[in-house]
């Protein structure tokens, strides 16, 4: 921090100093070419070029240390080359008219720095345009690496899911059987089958807590058949009677897929948990969009920033989509999802 601040001030010192210098020296050849010209019987006023050789680092030395961005500073210097010229060409104009008029000799010089000003700001449009361009193809870049790594995780996390299922969940299964057989011989000993009860029970806690883990990550049919038969699977579960509407065409990518999943899965446990009425899910797909609608007929009155919810709009915000929910006081509740499926 100290170093930056001492090259600064190195810098602001060399600046002043080049200004000291230059501001007296374009005064002093500014005027001793135009005295020569004077001498020579007037004619094209050429020591105009002297003072704009001159202006030009002056204004340039003088304003760019204020600018703080590249492309301020880019615009800025157009406008000073634009106000240079417009004061040359208003000094050769008045000396035009005190030298008594006659041809217009300014008009090529006139010309050239008009010319010289539109060239500048194609040129510095041009670069723009290069610059938003690039930008754009950035933007567009980290979003399909983004959906790609979003994309792996959702496969990465059917995996896991598989792996619970197929491995630790079964072997789990195949145990609480064994405890339930050992129980039924152990009729004549009390003690000890309740021993082998509890260790059952224990047993088949840690099945259903894995069950709900597998389930918080993804369920087997959404990865096995795709999202309208783990939609259908997800309504017939429910504790409240769903009317399923499902048109979501080929299959999509893997976060899409599982983003769509929890927010029905959310929606519909909240439809029961709040309002214990019958609920509609209608999925349609609209060209690139996937848009999703649970709707049921409770109070309403669902608080949008409350954590299932708002866990909700994450999930769909990571994917670039959006989630509306719309649940007025006795008028149910509207949740709609729109994701990106290109």
């Amino acid at each position: 921090m100290i170093a930056e601040q001492a090259f600064a001030s190195a810098v602001s010192r060399h600046r002043e100093a080049a200004l000291s210098l230059l501001v007296p020296a374009t005064a002093v050849a500014g005027f001793a070419c135009t005295v020569i010209w004077a001498g020579t019987g007037f004619g094209s006023y050429w020591p105009i070029w002297v003072w704009f050789a001159g202006l030009v680092p002056i204004s340039l030395f003088w304003i760019l240390p204020r600018v703080t961005e590249e492309q301020e500073g880019r615009r800025l210097a157009l406008a000073v080359h634009a106000g240079l010229t417009a004061w040359v060409i208003a000094i050769l104009v008045m000396i035009w008219i005190a030298a008594g008029g006659g041809p217009f000799w300014p008009l090529v010089t006139i010309v050239v720095l008009i010319a010289a000003v539109v060239l500048h700001a194609v040129i510095l449009r041009r670069a723009e345009d290069r610059g938003e361009h690039e930008l754009e193809e950035r933007v567009v870049e980290l979003t399909r690496t983004r959906r790609g790594a979003l994309d792996v995780q959702a496969e990465e996390l059917r995996r896991i899911e598989r792996d619970l299922h197929d491995g630790a969940q079964a072997r789990l299964v195949a145990l609480s059987m064994q405890l339930g057989r050992a129980e039924e011989r152990l009729a004549d000993r009390p003690e000890d089958r309740e021993l082998v009860r509890a260790a059952r029970e224990e047993a088949g806690a840690a099945i259903a807590e894995l069950r709900d883990l597998a389930r918080g990550i993804a369920p087997p049919v959404l990865a096995d058949r795709g999202l309208g038969p783990a939609l259908e699977a997800l309504a017939g579960r429910s504790a409240i009677p769903v009317d399923v509407e499902i048109d979501a065409g080929e299959r999509l990518a893997p976060a899409i897929e599982t983003v769509a999943y929890f927010v029905a899965a959310e929606a519909l446990t909240n439809a029961a948990k709040h309002a214990g009425t019958p609920a509609t899910l209608r999925v349609s797909r609209h060209g690139d969009v996937l848009r999703l609608v649970v709707a049921d007929d409770g109070p309403g009155g669902a608080d949008p920033a409350g954590s299932g919810l708002s866990g909700l709009r994450g999930r769909v915000e990571a994917v670039d989509g959006e989630l509306t929910i719309e649940s007025p006081t006795g008028g149910g509740t509207t949740v709609t999802a729109e994701l990106p499926c290109e």
